[in-house]
């Protein structure tokens, strides 16, 4: 399935403007590569018989050209030509298995008709910018990649001025970088829980060092080693409990304003805020047995005398 690749000089919108990839695709470009639509529709063999003047449109470039608000319908202009938005192109999922793997966010996709008819091409430039090719379920895209690198290299002269694309590759590739990055991202939290637990277990020290006289003073009025215990213990609970809530707030407030401005989609789901929250008190807990301890053992006369 070949795509074609028009240069633009200009995209623009009333009082907006773009910078974004022209493909010239066929009606049935979007049964093999990543087609799928957030809104409108793709274009058919009727747009591509009266050459019309359509296009489906990226998120980035629908954000650019119209902001949030209505997109379907809108014209916008490719060089000299003015074209209708039929459809908005969804947002890709990275683990995705779609023949295209890199994103279409800032892509603009037109009839091939139409380019033919419309818009200016250079003689000299290739007449095809990329062919994607689908093999039969249970075929190795490795193995059939291995077969077409002769028949492109004869087609070329031997010249090495195109590349083979497995997605298969590139997806593991992906996969294999996903996987780094969760190791490095869990290192960075496992050593971010560490300091938190030892500056927690500071916080009770000190507090138990200050607070040697009321511990005298309690165990002297009834107070046994298990109250003092509970005592410090409860304390650091709150301590944990109240430092993970606000992280969990901080952190949607900033994955939020990430989304809004970058346009990354973000998924907070319940069972990962309740994680996050079960390990800040886990910390808090272990943070807080070792203080408690020290404070439940205090001679009570020698912490009377204290000062």
């Amino acid at each position: 399935m070949p795509r074609v690749e028009v240069k633009p000089y200009k995209i623009i919108a009333p009082g907006a403007k773009a910078k974004a990839k022209v493909f010239v695709v066929s009606s049935r470009y979007r049964d093999i590569a990543s087609g799928s639509l957030s809104e409108g529709r793709f274009f058919d063999p009727m747009d591509e018989r009266d050459h019309s003047q359509v296009a489906v449109i990226g998120q980035d470039v629908r954000r650019k050209l119209f902001g949030y608000g209505p997109a379907v319908g809108k014209l916008f202009k490719v060089n000299d030509v003015w074209l209708e938005v039929i459809g908005i192109l969804a947002a890709q999922s990275p683990g995705g298995g779609d023949a295209a793997v890199s994103s279409n966010a800032a892509e603009i996709w037109i009839p091939v008709s139409t380019a033919m008819r419309k818009f200016d091409r250079d003689p000299l430039d290739a007449p095809v910018d990329e062919l994607i090719v689908t093999v039969k379920e249970g075929i190795s895209t490795r193995k059939t990649a291995d077969l077409m690198k002769p028949l492109l290299d004869r087609l070329h002269g031997g010249a090495d001025d195109y590349e083979i694309v497995v997605p298969e590759a590139l997806l593991e590739q992906r996969r294999q970088t996903q996987r780094i990055f969760n190791i490095v991202m869990g290192s960075i939290a496992g050593i971010s829980l560490l300091v938190g637990g030892i500056g927690i277990m500071n916080i009770m020290l000190a507090s138990v060092l200050e607070r040697t006289r009321e511990i005298g003073v309690r165990r002297a009025i009834g107070a046994t080693r298990r109250d003092i215990r509970s005592q410090f213990v409860i304390e650091s609970f709150a301590i944990s409990v109240i430092g993970g809530v606000c992280g969990i707030v901080i952190g949607i407030v900033l994955a939020r304003l990430v989304a809004a401005y970058a346009g990354w989609p973000t998924v907070i789901t319940f069972w990962s805020l309740i994680l996050s929250t079960g390990v800040s008190v886990a910390v808090g807990l272990v943070s807080g047995i070792y203080p408690a301890a020290r404070a439940a053992e205090l001679d009570p006369i020698e912490a009377l005398r204290y000062e």
